[in-house]
């Protein structure tokens, strides 16, 4: 009979990619994890893993037997999380990742309605927020070293999620252009008229930087509409990109979650061809039903129905 402790092994083996990470996850020693992986191996009566190179790969029958610990795992964890529901009243610590702009101005209003709420939902759920990229925020949740990822996904770039993962979506956030208002007049452009960005392609472009996924959907988007953008500045915030648009540097594109309250001297344009990112909270399967992770979800489903961008 196979064992969940040596299956949820062989998932993070999985997870981390050698025995020496997968072991220092789990607070074991790597000779321990060897011991288990090789106890697995008779419980399942055939090889699970196998030497390439310096290094372990799993077997046809390791990858079937880590989707299985999947939703096995998956499985335990709706049950602890029922357990939790049941008993009531238990405060719980949700670890969160949020990509930048999220940071800004959704999580905020789950703070607020935390300590506004005469202490009933403070004593459910307290928060460990760490600012990170989409990619490395679903890394985390992967290793779980997080409870929960708010990240995104353009339209034209749609986000990749980890096997033994449940997604809700929060909101849609429309991408505008930013551009002077002298500017768009000279284009022709009325205050907020949605602009063609084929009327863009030769000026000056203001991006966030290559390693950013907004980077990869500005140049898709440009792509689509006919041009390469000529990039004069890259800077990854947005209140610098915003600054620099309003001293004639050039124009840009942003989520409308990314731009900085203070828009003065800087119209916000809509694509005439729209483009969008979806908002996702990104749970391990089972734990959705956590009370803490429950309460954090519709918190933040809250927070983005308020927002003007989903307005």
């Amino acid at each position: 009979m196979l064992d969940v402790r040596r299956l949820r092994i062989l998932h993070h083996l999985a997870t981390y990619g050698t025995v020496a990470a997968a072991a220092e996850a789990l607070h074991l020693t790597a000779p321990a994890v060897s011991q288990q992986l090789a106890v697995l191996e008779r419980e399942a009566g055939m090889p699970v893993v196998e030497k390439h190179g310096r290094t372990l790969r799993l077997t046809t029958a390791g990858e079937l037997l880590v989707a299985h610990a999947e939703v096995v795992l998956g499985d335990l964890a709706a049950a602890e999380s029922d357990l939790a529901a049941l008993r009531g009243g238990r405060r719980g610590q949700v670890r969160v990742a949020a990509f930048a702009s999220a940071a800004r101005t959704l999580l905020p209003a789950v703070y607020r309605a935390l300590a506004e709420e005469d202490g009933e939902w403070s004593r459910l759920l307290t928060l460990d927020l760490t600012v990170l990229e989409p990619d490395q925020a679903l890394d985390a949740l992967r290793k779980r070293e997080v409870d929960m990822a708010v990240v995104h996904g353009y339209t034209v770039l749609p986000r990749d999620f980890p096997s033994g993962s449940e997604q809700d979506v929060l909101m849609q956030d429309p991408v505008v252009a930013l551009l002077r208002p002298d500017h768009a007049a000279h284009l022709g452009l009325a205050p907020g008229e949605a602009v063609d960005l084929a009327d863009l392609a030769d000026e000056s472009w203001l991006t966030p930087g290559p390693d950013t996924s907004c980077y990869e959907m500005i140049q898709r988007t440009c792509g689509a509409s006919g041009f390469v953008p000529e990039v004069r500045v890259r800077s990854s915030d947005f209140a610098v990109l915003t600054s620099l648009v309003a001293a004639g540097a050039g124009v840009a594109l942003a989520p409308l979650l990314a731009v900085p309250d203070d828009t003065c001297g800087v119209g916000l344009h809509p694509l005439a061809v729209p483009v969008s990112r979806t908002v996702f909270a990104v749970s391990r399967s089972g734990t959705a039903r956590r009370p803490d992770i429950h309460l954090l979800c519709s918190l933040l489903a809250r927070a983005a129905a308020g927002h003007p961008a989903a307005l």
